[in-house]
């Protein structure tokens, strides 16, 4: 009796961090399928193949296809090689560090990267109506107001890309290391 008490005990604790996970891995853009799966492979003392994955979840083979591809495209998850296995295999990335710098990296440097490629046109067609002669004054003092907001924002993206590097170099680190300092 005392063995299934502990088994029940071992199951909940997991089922509640698995929860925890499905509930806030939308942090990462992704559903809380994904998290499920995150959790089902983090507590999985060896590899998965989807089929094994999906009839633990219960989740369609779609489903379960697209959450193991969102977590792969964020380094989350990795395919592994078993030798004689012929279906594919996922674990998770134990260096969780690292997964979040990955993120972190990806979807921070696409974002900026957007941001400013649209910033940098958007200053290219104002200073066009700047330089327009038949352009009102009050359009070029508005255009002259824009401008300098997205300088401002340029400089702040700067930053932000700076800020990206130290993690991709992990230089991060010298100013907040893994390990917490002792007292």
């Amino acid at each position: 009796m005392k063995c299934l008490n502990d088994i029940e005990t071992l199951e909940r604790s997991r089922t509640m961090v698995i929860d925890a996970i499905a509930q806030n891995i939308d942090l990462y853009g992704l559903t809380p399928s994904a998290g499920r799966l995150y959790g089902l492979l983090f507590y999985s003392n060896k590899p998965l193949t989807l089929d094994e994955m999906k009839e633990e979840l219960g989740m369609s083979k779609t489903s379960m296809s697209v959450s193991v591809r969102s977590l792969l495209d964020l380094n989350m998850v990795e395919k592994v090689w078993v030798k004689g296995e012929r279906k594919d295999l996922y674990s998770i990335k134990e260096d969780w560090y690292e997964c979040f710098f990955d993120f972190f990296t990806i979807k921070w440097r696409i974002a900026i990267t957007m941001n400013n490629s649209a910033m940098e046109k958007s200053i290219a067609k104002l200073q066009q109506l700047i330089d327009d002669p038949q352009t009102s004054d009050k359009i070029r003092e508005q255009a002259l107001i824009d401008i300098k907001k997205l300088e401002e924002r340029l400089e702040y993206y700067d930053w932000q890309n700076r800020l990206i590097d130290s993690f991709e170099t992990k230089e991060i680190l010298n100013f907040i290391p893994i390990e917490k300092k002792k007292d």
